[in-house]
Parts: C-alpha cells; structure tokens; sequence
C-alpha cells in the first residue's frame, strides 16, 4: 500500500531525523518534497548526493527558513534545549496550516503552541525506526485535529508501527519502547558475558546470544503467541530450563524493572521541567 505525504521539511537529521528520511525514501513512500537542513555543510553534501534538497545551518542563515517555505508538514529533530530558539527562527515562514511534529523528548505540545500559531504533533519514536521497525508514541496538541494526527501518522509508518495516546502517557511511553532497546541490549550483553564465562569464545557467544534473541522475537511475531505461553514450550518441567528461570524469578525481575522504568519517568519529568 502507497503512503502518500505533503510537501515535507526536516529539521535536523540526527538518529530520529535521519530515521524519518530513511523511511520517506522506501518505494511505497509518494512524498510531494522533502527538503533538509542539518548542522554541517559535509552532512548536507552527503544527503545532496543521495538525492535529497539539503542546505546546512552551518554556514547558510537561511537554511530553515528555505526549507520550511510551502511544506505542509515541519519535523523538528533538533535536540530538546534547541526547539525554542528553532521555533522562533522558523515561525514567521511557517504556512498557517503547517503541521509541527516534533520529535524532541521532553518537550510538550503547550510550550510548543506557546511559541507559534502552527497545529503540533508530538512524537516518540525509537532507534528501530532506522530499519523500519520501531514503534512512535504520538499525542495531539490542543490545534491538531484528527485529520492532522492522522497525517503524522502516515509519516511514521513509513518507519514501523504508530501508537496514538494522551500526552499525559507520552512520556511513561518513552521509558517502555523509547529506552526498551537499550534495555534488550544490556541483557544480550549480559547474556553474552555468562556465556563466555562458561568457555565458550567471544565471537561465538555473540552470534549464539544474538541470534537467540533475534530468533525469539521472530518467532513471538510470527506466532502472536502470548510471550508466557512461549517461555512455558521451552520451560519442560523440572528441566533445565525451568532451574534457571527459578533463579531468575529470584531477583523479581517484574519489581526491577517497574523500578528502573519508574526511574526512567522521573528522569524525563525532570528534563521536562527543565532540570
């Protein structure tokens, strides 16, 4: 199925920006234009040469103001502290029926309204998004409607799947599947270092720890089994399996992780407040 998208600006292509134009790229993807400032003009010739109209804010005072110029949709992926001085650079060239769609954590829908007259969408992606995989929380400022939520929407489905909620779970929302990754990470690490513990050679107990991660979450997609009815096909009992998970379960791993992502919310609670 064909995404089609308005006349499109980036600003600021970081992981999340640059995730964005990675999707608008895909063959489905109809955009009517895409233009593209970054920071460095070495950047901007990169993405020149890749296809794209880009201008860097390097050395060209202009660069926002020329890509902004007749697009329907603006993505903000400058970082938090700069969204201001960058709304207050873009808005007096913004169309009236420009969309916003900010990706900058943190940052909310009424302080952005505060600064321009604009409608504004505000998102949560995660690094998946650079291979099409992720998963964007979205929340509608008080001047979106629902025809503009839906064309944010479309925007980032070019890069996996969309989940529409209240700003007020925007941010719980970027402690599950915004920091969940790292949180994947840190037991494939950790998985990786038991492994090599008990002999076996780094580069082979990456692929097996890897693999094994990757492998499972195939299968939980494929299958759309409950995870706990999966765990149970492997858990045989008093085996092998049903031991370790014992002394897993040991360390109540459902109380840790509510406390690190209790953690997680507070932290962007305080960057929110400025802190």
């Amino acid at each position: 199925m064909t995404s089609r998208l308005p006349s499109t600006a980036i600003l600021g292509t970081g992981s999340m920006g640059g995730a964005i134009l990675s999707g608008l790229r895909r063959p489905e993807v109809d955009v009517e234009r895409v233009r593209v400032t970054t920071r460095t003009d070495a950047s901007a010739a990169a993405l020149r040469a890749q296809g794209f109209e880009a201008r860097a804010v390097e050395h060209d005072s202009a660069a926002n103001e020329w890509a902004v110029d007749g697009a329907r949709v603006v993505v903000l992926g400058v970082k938090p502290a700069q969204i201001a001085d960058l709304l207050a650079e873009v808005g007096p060239y913004l169309a009236p029926d420009a969309l916003l769609v900010s990706v900058a954590a943190g940052v909310t829908t009424a302080s952005m309204e505060a600064l321009v007259g604009n409608p504004v969408v505000r998102a949560m992606p995660n690094t998946p998004s650079l291979i099409g995989r992720g998963v964007t929380g979205l929340s509608a400022g008080s001047r979106a409607d629902r025809a503009e939520l839906a064309l944010a929407t479309e925007l980032f489905r070019t890069v996996g799947t969309v989940i529409e909620l209240p700003e007020s779970q925007i941010d719980a929302l970027s402690t599950i599947s915004g920091s969940g990754p790292a949180y994947v990470y840190l037991l494939i690490e950790e998985l990786t270092r038991a492994a090599q513990e008990h002999g076996f050679d780094e580069d082979i107990a990456r692929l097996m720890v890897q693999q094994t991660f990757v492998g499972a979450s195939l299968l939980l997609e494929a299958t759309q089994a409950d995870p706990e009815e999966l765990r149970r096909r492997v858990t045989s009992p008093k085996g092998t399996t049903e031991r370790a998970i014992a002394v897993l379960q040991e360390a109540e791993l459902a109380e840790l992780f509510t406390r690190a992502t209790s953690a997680a919310l507070a932290r962007a609670r305080e960057l929110a407040a400025g802190a």
